[in-house]
């Protein structure tokens, strides 16, 4: 059997939002918008990308600036959803796990 190697997913959401952003992201972002949480604007504010970043370092520093913007909420409605996904080492995706939110 081949080894398999995980892929760490991160993304942000808030407490009332029935849409999972990873899985329905038009339905997820449509209803932050019209809540006016506006929370992916607030997140590229709070995020350095570069172009000479890697996606691992794209990945730490987007999760970097989800931790701040949970951090700084004052209305303490945002949550971190983290999944891995099993992968084997052909790179397709076998079992995904979901993770409990912060």
């Amino acid at each position: 059997m081949e080894d398999s190697v995980k892929d760490r997913i991160v993304c942000i959401t808030t407490i009332d939002n029935p849409y999972d952003p990873m899985d329905d992201f038009d339905h997820w972002n449509q209803f932050d918008l019209e809540k006016g949480y506006f929370t992916n604007s607030k997140l590229a504010r709070l995020i350095n990308l570069r172009d000479d970043m890697s996606s691992a370092e794209e990945a730490l520093e987007i999760e970097r600036g989800i931790d701040r913007l949970i951090e700084i909420d004052p209305l303490d409605i945002y949550k971190k959803v983290v999944r891995e996904e099993d992968k084997d080492t052909r790179g397709e995706v076998w079992k995904i796990h979901p993770l409990p939110s912060y």
